[in-house]
């Protein structure tokens, strides 16, 4: 059955909102017909196909114009599936250099110029959140980070978030669905909130046992109530060899996670013999603060709002060949340009 487009301003004068509607955010069917793209692009397709010229046989290169990790290009090429196009592009998760050619495709103008918004924002926002994600990663230097940024962004987009997060090097996501989508099973510990209501922290602890299954780790949240260091030797003296690790998560208007608390936490819980529980650590973590956290003793942290408030990597769409013959705007080099990274993905 053939898609419908939004591929003509009749069109889009037929789009109205539903009063039934939910949401605000785009449908996966919306974004296939077309219904987030720039107006220009359908005027585009009006002027071409009354000249006779919106099949006109193109070639377009979109390089980025800063440095970063490659990625959104799986959905790319679920946009693109059915398209009469070939796509080259970087293996997702490449690193890639500033203004360097990331994608070309070739084809008929009329199978993919209507989407050029949504393929440069399925790219450029991917690779924003990746590239925050690496260097989050390359702070913790080989110990474990968890993406937490889900509450930041919109819900429509945060598995979007979180799948580029893991493209990018983070070992774990906490959203459910961004999870699911890309695999794995989600992962996370506790909120305040359970704590708070059980109205100590030993007793949620000790009910958090009982109750989830066994290969759910034991991951104990030890600033809801009393001094950290105090909770934690509290919470691991309760729940001893059961205990995978204490998770620091101290506000702000108290100071927030120090070096020298987790260097204090870590040295107490040695000093009882409660070597095997982890320090998890969460809460604004940037790369410095990941860099000195993880050199006074924390094991893993929990990366939120520096990955999901990213700056989107900005993406240019050039023509760069017309009917066969190097052709572009001014500023640019007209044909290909010699990139041997891209391979062939369509």
């Amino acid at each position: 059955m053939e898609t419908y487009l939004v591929d003509s301003l009749e069109k889009v004068a037929k789009i109205k909102k539903d009063p039934q509607r939910k949401f605000y955010s785009a449908t996966p069917e919306e974004i296939i017909q077309g219904a987030t793209t720039d107006i220009y692009f359908v005027r585009t397709y009006e002027i071409l196909s009354h000249l006779g010229l919106l099949d006109t046989p193109v070639m377009a290169e979109i390089f980025c114009r800063s440095a970063g990790v490659f990625a959104g290009l799986e959905e790319v090429l679920q946009l693109l599936e059915d398209k009469q196009v070939e796509v080259w592009a970087l293996p997702e998760g490449s690193p890639m250099s500033s203004r360097e050619v990331v994608m070309r495709i070739r084809g008929p103008y009329r199978e993919f110029g209507l989407y050029e918004t949504a393929i440069l924002g399925f790219l450029a926002s991917s690779s924003g959140w990746a590239t925050a994600a690496r260097e989050a990663k390359e702070a913790a230097r080989g110990k474990q980070v968890l993406c937490f940024g889900a509450r930041h962004v919109h819900p429509a987009v945060a598995p979007v978030m979180e799948r580029a997060a893991l493209v990018g090097g983070c070992d774990g996501a906490s959203c459910i669905l961004a999870a699911k989508l890309a695999g794995r099973e989600p992962l996370g510990t506790m909120p305040h909130a359970m704590i708070l209501i059980v109205g100590d922290t030993v007793e949620a602890a000790l009910a958090y046992h009982r109750v989830m299954p066994p290969d759910a780790p034991r991951i104990v949240l030890v600033d809801t109530y009393k001094d950290e260091a105090e909770e934690s030797l509290r919470v691991a003296r309760a729940l001893g060899e059961h205990l995978s690790g204490v998770r620091l998560d101290t506000p702000g208007e108290r100071g927030g996670v120090t070096p020298e608390l987790v260097k204090e936490v870590r040295a107490r819980l040695d000093q009882e013999g409660f070597h095997q529980v982890r320090i998890f650590v969460s809460g604004g973590l940037t790369p410095e603060r990941i860099r000195t956290l993880a050199e006074a003793g924390a094991d893993a942290f929990g990366v939120g709002s520096y990955i999901s408030g990213a700056p989107p990597i900005d993406m240019t769409l050039d023509l760069k060949e017309v009917n066969g013959k190097p052709w572009t705007k001014r500023g640019r080099i007209p044909g290909e340009t010699n990139n041997p990274r891209l391979v062939k993905m369509k």
